[in-house]
């Protein structure tokens, strides 16, 4: 997608703290980080949103939820928890049509979000 901003992280176009990346997925800070640690991971297929998952793309987004696993342990966070969010569509919050995940970490996140 030639206008996705996220598209335009992975081909380099747009600068990013990028912590994490492999020929599937790359993982960068966000730019108005939620909580001390605050980071997404973003397919580098481009996929709308979670209402785009289908059987072909079901490895991808597991492979997605591994790298989360993998950045919580490098990152230390896995003892005392993080939070994995994905936005909808626009009631859910999706502000970017490419499907992302956010990990917040590093203070005690409350219940419901808002």
């Amino acid at each position: 997608m030639t206008d996705c901003i996220f598209c335009k992280i992975i081909n380099g176009e747009i600068p990013s703290d990028i912590i994490y990346e492999d020929d599937k997925v790359i993982a960068f800070k966000d730019v108005n980080p939620q909580a001390h640690i605050h980071f997404l991971v973003i397919p580098k297929e481009h996929i709308i949103s979670m209402n785009h998952i289908d059987e072909g793309n079901l490895e991808l987004i597991g492979h997605i939820f591994l790298v989360i696993k993998e950045l919580a342990e490098q990152l230390d966070i896995h003892e005392e928890g993080y939070r994995i969010v994905n936005n909808c569509g626009e009631f859910g919050g999706q502000t970017v049509s490419h499907i992302h995940f956010h990990v917040l970490a590093g203070r005690k996140l409350l219940w419901p979000p808002g």
